[in-house]
């Protein structure tokens, strides 16, 4: 009879290997990057804040820490985890040299933002360009979500307050592009805020939709190519009535509060009117139906903006709302799309919850909470943010087929960017030898592959 040992086998640890690469599959992020022209975009964008006889580039700086960021890292010193491969990364410049240089963008104010900002715009036109038929533009229409995030900060943390959540900490509002059932998203814009920001600040999402109409490719500016679209947050008036200013150049679907004038008008509302709501497949939702508001509900709203209800059963455990009635669960929204079925409306309408999985993953990527002291550092880091998931959604959305396009930064990086490879130098040339046993490893390869077909920029 044998003794058991254990469940696992005994190894030996030593320090001495050599030609082991770690995080070998941001590779792929790097080939993004490089496909997209957002090195050299950045680094042009930079350069006002390049020193003299400086030996690091501001741009790689920059990039080096967003790239720490999507593999995982949530504060500055991360970016080690790229230093210690350089055959991967190339040099990449000390600690101290990456907090000075965050403390020049932080003391120039808004112009390196706006700088930055630029940048991913001229990389993200391009992205959309190579992804062809899979860029974020279905049915003609870019579809940008609005929605506010909590991050948790430390008393000593400038401008951080009481949030409504009783916590503590900052208020963001962000703004992302939908990409759709088959792909994420990306942000566009993110407006760094105090704890205490309301969530329904009529001029702070003023503000976030400017910045996020000024970051999608120019075709999409105009001719309402671009959909606007909020949860109850952003049913103010005076938000909507900016919106309907511009009704033009854009169109909106905005969650409204739910008052006692619309809840009474739904009682009233006669049972032939109500017609079923769908799913994405197009079948009935069970339990769901959608009506139409009109008449003096409509009086002092913008010209042309409609109100869809929609009444549902909640699931079973659920909590309702003084506003529900008879136990079913009543959500209001407008839009100015006209002669469109409400039930198609109110399914668009109901997709904005992917924004929550947009939220998530900017919690999981350097938005778990703000790692600097200064308010004007923190927003240098919430653009590096914001990089690292542009960088999360643009390689997927070029080099991964099928189910491998919606992971989530987390999926990614324990399938994909943590493999681990032997580098070999043979010639000229420089090889990763992924595992043969990982189960990712044809993944891996296949997408390096389908980056290595993309045309270079320029």
């Amino acid at each position: 009879m044998k003794k058991r040992i254990g469940s696992y086998p005994r190894v030996r640890i030593e320090g001495g290997g050599r030609a082991v690469v770690s995080q070998a599959g941001g590779v792929l992020l790097v080939g993004a990057v490089r496909k997209a022209g957002l090195d050299t975009a950045i680094s042009a964008a930079l350069t006002p804040w390049r020193k003299a006889r400086a030996v690091c580039d501001p741009g790689k700086i920059l990039l080096d820490v967003a790239l720490a960021v999507a593999l995982g890292g949530d504060c500055l010193a991360d970016v080690a985890m790229l230093r210690c491969e350089p055959a991967l990364f190339c040099p990449v410049a000390s600690d101290p040299t990456v907090s000075r240089f965050i403390d020049t963008l932080a003391a120039s104010g808004e112009a390196p933002l706006q700088a930055i900002r630029a940048a991913r715009s001229e990389a993200r036109q391009r992205v959309w360009v190579l992804a062809g038929e899979n860029a974020p533009d279905a049915d003609g229409q870019v579809t940008v979500d609005l929605d506010g995030v909590l991050v948790i900060a430390h008393s000593d943390k400038e401008a951080a307050a009481a949030t409504g959540k009783k916590t503590y900490g900052r208020h963001p509002l962000t703004a992302f592009v939908d990409h759709g059932p088959g792909g994420t998203g990306e942000p566009v814009a993110a407006l760094l805020r105090s704890g205490n920001a309301g969530s329904n600040t009529a001029a702070d999402h003023v503000t976030t939709a400017q910045l996020a109409l000024a970051r999608p490719p120019k075709k999409y500016r105009c001719g309402r190519q671009t959909r606007i679209r909020t949860d109850s947050a952003g049913g103010t008036h005076n938000f909507v009535a900016w919106l309907a200013k511009r009704g033009r150049w854009l169109s909106c679907s905005v969650g409204m509060v739910i008052t006692e004038a619309i809840h009474s008008h739904v009682l009233r509302i006669p049972v032939s009117a109500w017609a079923p709501a769908v799913e994405t497949d197009g079948e009935v939702r069970d339990g769901a139906w959608v009506a139409e508001l009109t008449g003096d509900l409509l009086a002092g709203r913008p010209r042309g903006m409609r109100l869809i209800v929609r009444k549902e059963r909640p699931y079973p455990g659920a909590q309702l709302r003084i506003t529900d009635a008879d136990g079913i669960r009543i959500t209001c929204f407008a839009t100015d799309t006209p002669d469109r079925p409400i039930a198609e409306l109110e399914l668009r309408h109901r997709l904005r919850a992917r924004a929550e999985d947009r939220i998530r993953a900017a919690r999981a990527t350097g938005l778990r909470d703000l790692p600097l002291h200064h308010t004007a550092q923190n927003k240098v880091w919430l653009e590096i943010v914001q990089i690292a998931l542009d960088l999360l959604a643009w390689m997927p959305m070029l080099a991964l087929t099928g189910q491998a396009r919606l992971f989530e930064p987390r999926r990614l990086r324990f399938r994909l960017f943590s493999a681990v490879a032997q580098l070999v130098t043979t010639g000229r040339r420089r090889i990763l030898r992924l595992a043969r046993h990982w189960p990712w490893t044809y993944e891996i390869t296949g997408a390096f592959e389908r980056l290595a077909l993309l045309p270079n920029p320029g």
